[in-house]
């Protein structure tokens, strides 16, 4: 896994030539079972270097708990792994989604990371990872709740847990996709 982030470090440097991109990786014991992929760090993983620490992450650990998951047994990471950003109308510097062409060249990354930690279930959190991972354009709202395997790898798409931030009515579908994720968990360990 360092050989890896050094590349990438490397890679990173020599492509944005001239710019500070802050990456944001993966944590998580190698050989987890799970690996969750999200969008892209926001304000709070790049400042901490971690992802999944800001109100999303809060969101998620709740989630986690409430399934009987625990987040150390876990591997986090983003699709894209440095914040996007733009300057909003007030001039201040705000997270915006990854562009397809930072997706398209973070795809292979993400990909050798998945090959690392060889979990058992890849689970992707919001539209842009399910899109990398999958190489499709699905949306959550079609895949969600649901196992599909992509590149001999089972992947379970779900809602990103921000997005029961800006939308509650979501929680309900949020919180049924992790208990079935949960469930097949445990049937595996019949």
């Amino acid at each position: 896994m360092d050989k890896f982030r050094r590349e990438m470090e490397t890679f990173v440097r020599d492509l944005y030539e001239g710019e500070r991109k802050v990456l944001v990786f993966g944590e998580g014991p190698l050989r987890a079972r799970v690996l969750l992929v999200g969008e892209a760090p926001g304000e709070r993983e790049a400042m901490e270097g971690r992802p999944f620490v800001g109100r999303a992450g809060k969101n998620l650990d709740a989630f986690l708990q409430g399934a009987g998951l625990r987040r150390d047994e876990l591997y986090l990471t983003n699709a894209v792994k440095f914040r996007p950003v733009r300057v909003s109308r007030a001039g201040r510097t705000v997270n915006r989604a990854p562009t397809p062409e930072e997706i398209r060249i973070f795809a292979p990354w993400l990909w050798r990371e998945i090959d690392l930690v060889d979990p058992q279930c890849v689970v992707t959190l919001g539209n842009v990872p399910l899109r990398a991972v999958t190489g499709e354009r699905l949306t959550v709202g079609e895949a969600h709740g649901r196992f599909r395997t992509v590149k001999n790898r089972t992947v379970f798409a779900m809602y990103h847990p921000a997005s029961v931030i800006y939308n509650p009515a979501l929680r309900e579908i949020y919180a049924a996709d992790l208990h079935i994720l949960a469930a097949w968990l445990r049937k595996d360990d019949i």
